[in-house]
């Protein structure tokens, strides 16, 4: 069972072979449901189309241009361009973290082209918001935390972070070097990774559709929009080779940020790994249950955190309820909570940010170490 608040449309048009089937038992699911929408009729407020949200948009988005523009055509030191270029960065991972994010979900506004708009914001950064709906809200959303499936949990070889993952001999440190590599993730992916996919037309193993009309005309554009952005104007007033240096170290604040609020939800030492029953293609828990058993909430309690994450502390509060703008997971999560309390399902939570860099600090050294015996 899939209500629209409870999950974003397919953006495939047939769940692949490979796919693992969920459980039928959804009583958690409806339930979810009902209390939801008893809890939006009761206060009043907008499940989309939220005024705070708009006005984070616009915050974002003019700090972005200011930036921008004053590195670009301001900075005439190392010493005033490296904050800017910082702050700039911290800017761009904030505008996919809350505006294109909510976007992409359909969870910022219930007019469809109103999230197309803020979901190409994800094109103005470098990415490809036809790429990302694919490898995130079908296969990472869907099938979180199944190896083989969930493409955001396969670091192509250079850590291992799930049981089923091959382990080899480098993977002994990857608590050690990861976190310097993740700061290439944002340049990887705006460079190479949406160009090798879309030519390719394969993700993870996983065939889909390569991007045709509009959509092909869509990616084509939001690159040379970002090399543009990136490149072409920075040189006209720059050193080509300073202009490559700042490009690093802002796409390099971004990839950390991106990369660690994603493990912070995932891949830690609370959050489940399942695979199919042997022998079948089946999950063990139904659909709504293997997304809070794959996740683990973090700083909850912290209203800074939640407006700068765009309320992805609230992972699991998001995975159950996509559809719905991030603005509302405080309270909701109480729901949520009370719900898993109800059925048995372990609700996991870092009380802080370092609480949760510290258990995926964890996981990554105990997936590394070679299997006992």
């Amino acid at each position: 069972m899939r209500n629209l608040e409870l999950c974003d449309p397919v953006a495939i048009t047939a769940v692949p072979a490979t796919c693992p089937r969920f459980a039928r038992d959804n009583a958690f699911q409806v339930e979810l449901r009902h209390r939801v929408d008893d809890y939006f009729e009761r206060t009043g407020r907008r499940r989309r189309d939220v005024p705070q949200m708009y006005l984070k948009t616009a915050i974002l988005l003019v700090s972005f241009v200011l930036l921008y523009a004053l590195l670009v055509l301001t900075a005439t030191t190392w010493w005033t361009a490296l904050p800017m270029a910082a702050l700039l960065g911290l800017t761009v991972a904030g505008i996919g973290l809350n505006v294109q994010h909510d976007g992409g979900h359909q969870a910022y506004s219930s007019r469809p082209w109103v999230n197309k708009l803020m979901a190409l914001t994800l094109d103005l950064i470098g990415g490809s918001s036809y790429i990302w709906h694919i490898k995130h809200v079908f296969y990472h959303h869907t099938y979180v935390n199944i190896t083989g499936v969930d493409t955001d949990i396969d670091l192509g070889g250079l850590a291992r972070v799930t049981p089923a993952q091959p382990r080899r001999a480098l993977h002994r440190w990857q608590h050690l070097y990861i976190w310097p590599l993740y700061g290439f993730m944002a340049m990887k992916w705006q460079i190479y990774d949406d160009f090798k996919d879309m030519i390719r037309g394969k993700m993870g193993g996983h065939p889909f559709p390569r991007a045709k009309g509009w959509d092909l005309a869509t990616f084509l554009i939001g690159k040379a929009v970002f090399f543009s952005l990136a490149f072409a104007i920075p040189m006209a007033f720059h050193a080509w080779w300073v202009v490559l240096v700042y490009y690093a170290f802002t796409a390099a604040i971004v990839g950390v940020v991106l990369s660690v609020v994603f493990q912070l939800a995932h891949c830690v030492e609370h959050a489940e790994f399942p695979m199919p029953v042997e022998g079948t293609d089946r999950m063990e828990h139904a659909w709504a249950i293997h997304q809070v058993e794959t996740t683990v909430d973090f700083a909850r309690r912290s209203r800074i955190v939640t407006w700068l994450l765009g309320g992805l502390n609230f992972q699991i509060e998001h995975h159950l309820l996509p559809r719905i703008c991030h603005v509302n997971f405080p309270d909701l999560s109480k729901i949520v909570e009370e719900l898993c309390a109800k059925y048995g399902v372990k609700f996991n939570e870092h009380p802080t940010v370092g609480a949760g860099i510290a258990s995926h600090f964890r996981w990554l050294r105990q997936m590394g170490m070679p299997s006992p015996g």
